[in-house]
């Protein structure tokens, strides 16, 4: 590290202006890269139908519901002749049904009507047919006041999720970045080093996500996985600029000129940053044991932004401060800048810790009981992932239609998608079958051909996530369709029912590989950096604490629906199912930024027999930087909480909360108590 940040100290213009031109080459590659994305594929059965469908030489049809429901005391007859005449006249639409042609479009209290119909094609066209039919509804609508008359389907649904994740990536956008420079301008009181973090952390966004777009053409990343990278990009790449420059600072107080205290910091800090850097890298790999390609595109995202923002730490920012000298304070805010500007130990966690070190026992048992009694609801976690209907507000108005479509017609409009191919689709006896079910399976069962393949839509009961329409989806693949098609022909089931179904039992299977590779790799890279088998095992148990306070945390409030009004959410009685893998694999990575941060300075202080004063003073010398540092990520987690997804949502608080536990309890407590009761033990007679 001493070498590189050398370099870039006396070479300072090659290695600034070498920076910006790899940023910019990426952009430019990223803009000359077209195509299509690559398609993800889902696990299990559900990606079995997907890819028999891709193989067709025709489209799937995008299917469309309206539903047309009287507001007593008007009936809806003359609403249903209009919506069924005006979609007729539209060359976009095509396929439409509505109760004339079936008695299943009519609900079983007679108060609501289904009209269904088709989208021409072909797919690249959907979009704009898509307007043209929503277009022609709302118009319906609009003549008859007193009947409603709402869409929802295929691509309204759709469209209400890619709308949401737009306005949610919008939203994260204009929130992080201002919130985290006003943090920055607090911790260093001047708003050139304020803007220094900054300035590296949307270069190494900008360069990601330029990358990205050029890696999406092979690997299949998830739209909704942006907003994910960005803020995690923003808060590795505000921290790691953040302990750089705090050492920098602590350095030059310390009487060094600017060559010298970057090589120190280096030294140090700059090591540190390349072991948190590669832990998290290396703990995201984990995710790729699932299998699952959404978590693939995920990893290579978060892996890319990750290496970027440590690279530009120990490279472009050592070079950025060898120009600058101590103009870095330039610019000091004009009540506090001035004492904000100079590196001091923190005598409050000093404090803390020293109290700590003289009762462990007492302390260090205190604060492991709080946080097993926080982690206690975690024991009943329900993991189930959010229907469509359950993701986003109700205010969506395609929510709206597809809550009131669900009532009267259960099922709809999102039906399970049998895939049924080399053979003959029987869709008479399957019909006979749903009729048997005992209210699991619903009408109105369609087919439609595709290419080769037969597409058969069976409307399952529940809200299409919850246990019962999982009890459906089983029922309907376990002794329905065998009865129906075994021996007579192929056939798959995917839809918005089973899609989840498969993935959350992917991630139940693999999830055992998961968390043993993340443990046994944390366990291998501390042992080696710190050479103390105890120090790795403390540190793993300590993070699996706050791991397990975030996810009883997460259970309390969204399962079971506390704080619903205050986080702008409506429980559905459960935790979505990738949720708690994803956060142990991250947490484990960026828990580790304070965690060794921590644990250097106090092993630069140690001295045989000053165990408890190298702890403390450790402590005191760590609190600023590892302080400021939770902060902003707290912040910018948080702003997960002000999006729309209930996932968005989950995540936030859970990554927030485990941070928050870790940065105080954990640093300020168990850490120091663990260490004061192993005292030299801790750092002698157990080398790897």
């Amino acid at each position: 590290m001493e070498r590189i940040a050398g370099w870039s100290a006396v070479h300072r213009g090659k290695a600034i202006a070498g920076w910006f031109a790899l940023v910019a080459l990426t952009v430019a590659i990223s803009s000359l890269v077209t195509g299509p994305d690559a398609p993800n594929t889902d696990p299990g059965e559900s990606g079995r139908a997907q890819t028999v469908l891709r193989e067709q030489a025709a489209d799937e049809p995008v299917h469309e519901y309206v539903l047309v429901q009287a507001i007593a005391p008007a009936r809806p007859d003359a609403a249903l002749a209009d919506l069924a005449a005006s979609l007729r006249q539209r060359a976009e639409v095509t396929e439409v049904r509505t109760p004339a042609d079936s008695g299943a479009l009519v609900s079983a209290d007679g108060r609501s009507s289904l009209v269904t119909f088709q989208l021409s094609g072909p797919d690249e066209q959907t979009p704009a047919q898509s307007a043209v039919a929503a277009e022609t509804v709302e118009a319906v609508a609009a003549r008859h006041p007193d009947v409603r008359v709402l869409q929802a389907g295929d691509r309204s649904l759709t469209r209400a999720v890619d709308e949401g994740i737009k306005s949610d990536l919008g939203r994260s956008h204009l929130l992080s970045l201002p919130i985290t420079l006003l943090i920055l301008v607090v911790v260093f009181g001047s708003l050139l080093a304020a803007g220094l973090p900054v300035l590296l952390t949307l270069s190494v966004v900008a360069a990601t996500f330029a990358l990205l777009g050029v890696i999406g053409k092979v690997v299949a990343f998830n739209s909704a996985g942006s907003a994910f990278v960005l803020l995690i990009g923003i808060a590795v790449g505000v921290d790691y600029s953040l302990f750089v420059l705090r050492r920098h600072r602590e350095e030059r107080r310390a009487g060094r000129d600017t060559a010298e205290a970057l090589r120190v910091t280096a030294r140090t800090s700059g090591r540190v940053v390349v072991f948190s850097g590669l832990t998290v890298v290396l703990c995201l790999t984990g995710l790729l044991f699932t299998g699952l390609g959404v978590f693939r595109g995920l990893t290579i995202g978060t892996a890319l932004v990750v290496g970027l923002a440590m690279l530009g730490a120990v490279t472009v920012l050592p070079a950025m401060l060898s120009l600058l000298g101590d103009r870095v304070d330039a610019l000091r805010l004009p009540w506090f800048g001035r004492g904000r500007t100079a590196a001091r130990e923190s005598r409050a966690w000093a404090s803390i810790a020293s109290a700590v070190v003289r009762r462990p026992l007492a302390w260090g048992g205190l604060a492991t009981l709080a946080l097993v009694l926080t982690a206690a609801p975690a024991v009943g976690m329900h993991l189930q992932d959010a229907a469509i209907t359950q993701s986003l507000p109700r205010e969506v108005p395609a929510v709206d239609a597809a809550l009131r479509m669900g009532e009267a017609f259960p099922g709809m409009p999102t039906p399970a998608r049998v895939v049924v191919w080399n053979g003959d689709p029987a869709l008479g006896e399957l019909r006979e079958r749903v009729a048997a079910s005992g209210g699991k399976l619903h009408e109105p069962v369609t087919a439609t051909r595709v290419g080769d393949a037969t597409v058969i839509r069976v409307p399952l009961a529940g809200t299409g996530t919850d246990p019962e329409s999982m009890a459906a989806l089983e029922y309907l693949r376990d002794e329905v369709l065998p009865a129906t098609f075994d021996g007579k022909a192929d056939y798959a089931v995917g839809g918005r029912t089973a899609t989840p179904y498969d993935f959350t039992r992917r991630i139940a299977e693999r999830s055992p590989y998961v968390f043993a590779f993340v443990l046994v790799l944390a366990f291998v890279l501390l042992a080696l950096a710190f050479r103390s088998v105890a120090i790795a095992l403390v540190s793993i148990v300590l993070n699996l604490l706050s791991i397990g306070a975030a996810y009883g945390v997460l259970t309390w409030v969204f399962q079971y629906g506390n704080l619903e009004g205050l986080l702008g959410f409506e429980s559905y009685g459960g935790v979505v199912g990738w949720l708690p893998l994803f956060v142990f694999v991250l947490l484990f990575g960026l828990s580790m930024d304070y965690h060794i941060f921590i644990l250097s300075r106090i092993r630069e202080r140690f001295a045989p027999g000053r165990a408890r004063s190298a702890i403390v003073s450790g402590i005191g010398a760590s609190s600023g930087v590892v302080t400021s540092a939770a902060v902003i990520m707290i912040a910018v987690f948080a702003v997960f909480l002000t999006l729309t997804a209930i996932e968005y949502k989950m995540l936030g608080l859970g990554m927030a909360t485990a941070i928050f536990i870790d940065a105080t309890v954990v640093r300020g407590v168990l850490l120091p108590a663990t260490l004061s009761l192993l005292g030299d033990r801790a750092w002698r007679n157990q080398k790897v």
